[in-house]
């Protein structure tokens, strides 16, 4: 424990001196004397480097670009591979592993060691692994690298440790599982076909025993080839030629005949007694046609050949075969044929890979299917097969994720205890019905409820404007409830004007989000500069939906200097600040219009989340507003604010008014830290993007015409709900010399897509870019990170899913989504980044603390709002709210990212808040419902140091916390040099906070609070792909999550604490299960069927037989421990319990096979004794020589 102190004599505030607005609420007032100077603020800090630690917890979603798939019969659990080298490991809900191959490469095939905790995987740099699966977080043991042939396909045959692997130039080779070493056994290409076949059979396709006889190896080559090799004789049984491409082989469960799927859509039945041809050929979905001819049709690219005891009919499933002609207009498609009845199941994207769920491991026993699981591209599923209309089972992990493109989200620890249960009440009503009834079949492993556990909720916004909410509680993954923002909208047409240029888009896409769990307000900002404020309620509702419109479109360089009015007297004019009518000559056919149009007849609302308001922001001169950049909201204030490059727009959501519109220089008043001088414009400016140039005092009206229907604006600030309407476009400043301004239109900005870049690239600029060379990337950078619209239209519904396409338009740093760009270099172009509502102290004369808006800017500038709120309730409703700039101006480097508020004991203080109320619950006449206020102000926190408090502020370079009221700086720390920040959240770890950051350059850092001193600084995650920077965001308890793939939510912590016990909230992946005994077939099936042979492969395929592999041919590498360890290596309390508990289980047997041989060994003694003893009697008498 340190305890810091930081004495700053005579330190003033880092900004200007501003000029106070005295129509401001605020108790302004000479200090008082309990006012803390920083002399007093003494924090004794609790946090050290020992408390953080980085690591990986779980992965949720479906598993991005996935090509292979594996399921354990015994064990019930499934594997799944996936094109950058990952694995996701399925059991039970909450049994979820993901791990990574170091190298990366694609895995091309998986099997498990049925029923031994291990998994083999065959990867594309050709080298297999073995994975233990036996502890919490599997590793690999053994791993063997192929240098002179690629593997192309891998078998296992049950309770075998030997491992067949084929490979592309046709040999196959034999693996020993425990040793991880190949075998001297090897069959070449050239001893398998006939030694007439000139050409090359072509890589292995196909491998597999017979289930008549394990000494009988199945290979099945791409060319249409099919042998069947005598391990024990070394020579070929038969040899099968087909004029078609082979893709799979099944064998039927008595080993007398098998199926093969081929290129031609067609099926063939072989069976082993005449080999020269097949007995059936099917083509299942192609047709004779008049001429004789069969219609072409698709590769059939998998079989499966299972036996039921329930029906003599046999199951034969496929995919693909569709014809040519068909299929052109057809979903991809998976076939049950179980005898005459043939079932098409169309799938809503491509099938990676299938497999059919049996009973038995044995493949020479009735297979008795049940389920067959689909691997599809963008999906799993799992269909049901003891139905007779194939219904699909529930889903009960999170594979919907991506839905929609994820464009945003949010996470929120230790919520209210009481929220989830009701979002997920309200959600269970949104759920599809006709699953199947019967469990999930993948069912294996073990989870238990960790100890230390409290709500989360995950929020996820998407490029439809739907809105998911997770319950994210004890590191898992569940659908709660699900929004959908679009339906507040009309839809848009083809054709008609504005809408159809948004048409093909993503009109809804959500862009941020804002969210209060106790007072369950919600906030949605959309790519259409549009904002929607929610509320909750368990009653449905018919409501209108209020709709405001916000004109926020200003520009620095459009303010004229007083003597070039002067010399150009229609600039003063004052009709010029008068607003124009909509239509009026001169404007765009898209002016004073939104993007959207909000539903004007009464929207009948189900229970759940309610929108009540939507402001949006209008068109200005033919162009497109500008993308919202930040947002907060205030259920205690009753505002809402948001802002974008443009300026600052302050919402009063319970009187429905506009409070304040202006742009950013305006928030200044005199303050200006940069004393931008007025330019004037440019005589004759071209046009730019095919807009049509407006008069000046046209444009001039046209920015004049946003405003409020029932306020008042003077000077700045709200005076009357209820006088008459007048401008809201320039709100003036008291105390700012007015000269005649003209207000002008900018370079001509791109169409509504692309407009989206251009305030987004400019928020996180530094003050000092002035070069384009040295930040050309960093703009590029950005201009992606806080763009939303991620994928088109047709993009996100095609059927044929081009991952690589859009990977690398999503990783790509140097693509532009502007087609101007002459913005980012004007360092007077300022945003509006961050916001946040609290009580504080507006100036820094104030004695108490009051409502407050902080605004933090692109150019790193923190300004404050005083705010004057009613206290009554009834007067809250009617009364005005005034506020307006204060003229406080603090400085950092960066753009402003957070702010978050301390008491002087250090403690964080939360924004105040209104408790719940169900809006449309029925009331009580003798109790009125009214408004309960939750306030955490700085002077009911503490009573050591008297009023005051500390306001931490970060920006993309630096952090700073300040001394309220005095704007003391106390600490100040330079973050990063050479990069910059892509996010920063105040967080509480181990009962204390602390500042969380991410780097651009993939550092994540903690620094203490308020002292600002490194905590941690680990290079976690080189950013290389801009979808991490856009969805990283930290929350308490030391957790955060990121996307990191289209399909995939990666979540981490960075408490040491948690990391120690992770292995406790992980779930088991290995059970103690006794493996099922085959079955007894009788003395006459056995005979006359041909019982299935063993033999002893180590005697053929080990060192002393078969000799050693050439150690050129693969290299093998040790894993941290040998398979003799694994079982040693399974943890957790129910596994030892189950492992004792099989152990006695087996003590016991041996124990009465040991009694049963005690006796049988008795018997036979006194047996050989009573032989003995006759034998003597018989030669007791006799010579020697009679004998």
């Amino acid at each position: 424990m340190k305890k810091f102190r930081k004495v700053l004599d005579g330190l003033s505030s880092s900004s200007p001196g501003g000029v106070a607005s005295p129509s401001c609420g605020s108790a302004a007032g000479t200090p008082t004397a309990h006012a803390p100077t920083p002399q007093d603020i003494h924090v004794q800090e609790t946090l050290v480097s020992e408390n953080f630690q980085i690591c990986k917890t779980v992965r949720h979603g479906f598993p991005y670009q996935p090509t292979c798939l594996a399921f354990d019969p015994v064990q019930k659990i499934l594997a799944i591979g996936s094109r950058t080298g990952g694995i996701r490991i399925l059991g039970r809900p909450g049994v979820d592993c993901y791990s990574q191959h170091e190298s990366g490469a694609a895995v091309l095939q998986l099997q498990f060691l049925i029923n031994e905790g291990a998994l083999v995987t065959a990867c594309a740099d050709d080298t297999l692994h073995l994975w233990n699966l036996r502890q919490r977080r599997p590793a690999i043991l053994h791993s063997l690298k192929f240098n002179r042939e690629r593997i192309t396909f891998c078998h296992l045959p049950f309770q075998s440790k030997w491992l067949y692997v084929g490979t592309e130039r046709g040999n196959t080779h034999i693996v020993n599982i425990e040793s991880f070493v190949l075998s001297g056994y090897v069959i070449m290409w050239n001893k398998a076909i006939e030694l007439a076949t000139k050409a090359h059979p072509g890589p292995v396709v196909h491998l597999s025993d017979s289930p008549k006889d394990e000494g009988k190896l199945l290979i099945g080559f791409e060319s249409g080839t099919v042998v069947q090799w005598d391990l024990r004789a070394k020579k070929v049984d038969f040899r099968i030629y087909y004029d078609e491409a082979i893709h799979s082989v099944s064998w039927h469960h008595e080993g007398k005949q098998f199926m093969c799927s081929h290129s031609d859509g067609s099926l063939t039945m072989w069976n082993l007694r005449n080999t020269a041809r097949p007995i059936q050929i099917t083509y299942p979905h192609g047709k004779i046609l008049k001429d004789g001819r069969k219609e072409s049709c698709k590769p059939i690219l998998k079989v499966e050949y299972k036996t039921s005891r329930n029906s003599s009919e046999p199951y034969v499933i496929f995919s693909g075969g569709l014809s040519y002609d068909k299929s052109g207009g057809r979903r991809p498609t998976l076939t049950i044929m179980h005898g005459k009845a043939i079932t098409v199941l169309e799938m809503d994207h491509p099938i990676v890979e299938f497999l059919v769920l049996c009973d038995t491991p044995y493949s020479n026993e009735v297979q008795d299917p049940y389920a067959v699981v689909v691997l599809l591209e963008k999906d799993f599923i799992v269909v049901d097969l003891t139905q007779s209309n194939f219904p699909i089972f529930e889903n009960p992990y999170p594979m919907d994720i991506h839905e929609s493109p994820v464009t945003c989200t949010a996470y929120f620890a230790e919520c209210p205890p009481d929220i989830i249960p009701i979002l997920y009440s309200i959600g269970a009503k949104q759920k599809k019905t006709g699953y199947s009834h019967k469990e999930w079949p993948v069912s294996g492993g073990t989870w238990t409820l960790g100890s230390q556990t409290y709500p989360e909720i995950i929020v996820t916004g998407h490029a439809d404007g739907t809105v998911k909410f997770w319950d994210a509680s004890a590191i898992t993954l569940q659908m709660l409830y699900k929004l959908k923002t679009s339906k507040v909208f009309e839809k848009p047409k083809a054709g008609e004007g504005r809408a159809g240029e948004l048409v093909e888009e993503d009109p809804y896409a959500v862009q941020m989000v804002s969210w209060c769990p106790h007072s369950r307000l919600f906030c949605v900002v959309g790519i259409s500069a549009h904002v929607i404020l929610y509320r909750f309620s368990k009653h449905d509702a018919n409501t209108q939906i209020v709709s405001l419109e916000v004109r926020l479109q200003f520009d620095s360089e459009d303010v004229i200097s007083p003597s070039e009015a002067e010399n150009n007297p229609c600039f003063s004019d004052p009709s010029s600040h008068s607003p124009q009518p909509p239509g009026s000559p001169g404007s765009g056919t898209q002016d004073s219009l939104p993007c959207l149009k909000v539903k004007s007849r009464p929207v009948r609302m189900p229970p759940g989340y309610q929108a009540e308001m939507v402001v949006q922001l209008q068109w200005v001169d033919g162009e497109p507003p500008q993308q919202i950049t930040s947002l907060d909201i205030n259920s205690a204030y009753g505002l809402l604010a948001f802002g974008n490059c443009n300026g600052l727009t302050v919402v009063d959501f319970l009187q429905k008014t506009i409070l304040m519109c202006m742009g950013t220089l305006d928030l200044y008043g005199a303050a200006d830290p940069y004393q931008r001088l007025t330019r004037s414009p440019r005589k004759n400016r071209q046009s730019t993007s095919g807009l049509t140039e407006l008069s000046d005092n046209q444009v001039s009206m046209d920015m004049e015409k946003s405003k409020s229907p029932t306020s008042d604006h003077v000077n700045g600030h709200c005076t009357s709900p209820t006088s008459q309407p007048c401008s809201v476009g320039k709100p003036r400043i008291t105390g700012v010399s007015e000269g005649p301004r003209l207000t002008r239109r900018g370079p001509g900005r791109p169409p509504f897509r692309k407009a989206q870049s251009a305030a987004c690239m400019e928020i996180s600029l530094p003050v000092s870019s002035h070069t384009e060379g040295g930040h050309a990337s960093r703009r590029a950078m950005l201009q992606q990170l806080h763009g939303v619209s991620m994928y088109s239209h047709d993009e996100h519904h095609t059927t044929s899913y081009n991952w690589s396409e859009r990977e690398s338009r999503e990783n790509s740093f140097s693509r532009s989504r502007s087609s101007s760009v002459s913005s980012i270099d004007r360092d007077t172009k300022e945003s509006v980044t961050t916001l946040q509502f609290g009580e504080s102290y507006g100036r820094k004369g104030d004695a108490l603390p009051t409502a407050c808006l902080w605004v933090g800017t692109s150019l790193g500038v923190v300004l404050l709002l005083p705010i004057s709120i009613p206290t009554e309730e009834e007067e809250r409703m009617e009364e005005p709210i005034t506020m307006g700039p204060s003229g406080t101006v603090l400085m950092l480097k960066g753009s402003v990212l957070r702010f978050a508020f301390l008491d002087c004991g250090g403690a964080l203080i939360q924004s105040p808040y209104e408790v719940w109320r169900d809006p449309n619950g029925p009331e009580d006449p003798d109790r009125p419902r009214r408004r309960k206020l939750i306030n955490f102000s700085p002077s009911s926190s503490q009573e050591a140091c008297g009023d005051g408090h500390l306001a931490v502020v970060c920006s993309e370079k630096q952090a700073k916390v300040i001394l309220m009221p005095t704007q003391a700086v106390l600490f100040t720390h330079n973050i990063t040099e050479s990069s910059f920040l892509l996010r920063a959240d105040v967080v509480s770890v181990c009962n204390s906070v602390c500042l969380a950051c991410f780097c651009a350059n993939g550092h994540i850092m903690t620094l203490s609070l308020p002292s600002l001193r490194p905590l941690m600084d680990i290079n976690y995650l080189p950013l290389t792909d801009l979808r991490i920077a856009r969805t990283f965001v930290f929350t308490n308890g030391g957790q955060a999550l990121y996307l990191s793939s289209p399909t995939e939510i990666q979540r981490l912590t960075y408490s040491q604490e948690m990391t120690d016990n992770l292995q406790d909230m992980l779930g088991e992946l290995f059970t103690p299960i006794e493996t099922p005994e085959a079955q007894n077939k009788g003395f006459l099936k056995g005979f006359f069927g041909g019982n299935a042979q063993t033999f002893d492969r180590e005697e053929l395929f080990g060192e002393a037989a078969a000799g050693k592999a050439s150690r050129s041919l693969a290299q093998h590498i040790p894993g941290p421990m040998g398979l003799e360890n694994m079982k040693a290596a399974a943890g957790g309390v129910v596994g030892d319990l189950a492992r004792a508990r099989i152990a006695l289980d087996q003590r016991g047997e041996r124990l009465g096979e040991l009694e049963e041989r005690t006796a049988l060994m008795m018997n036979s003694a006194e047996t050989f004794s009573t032989h003995a003893h006759q034998v003597m009697l018989k030669h007791k008498d006799k010579k020697w020589y009679q004998l």
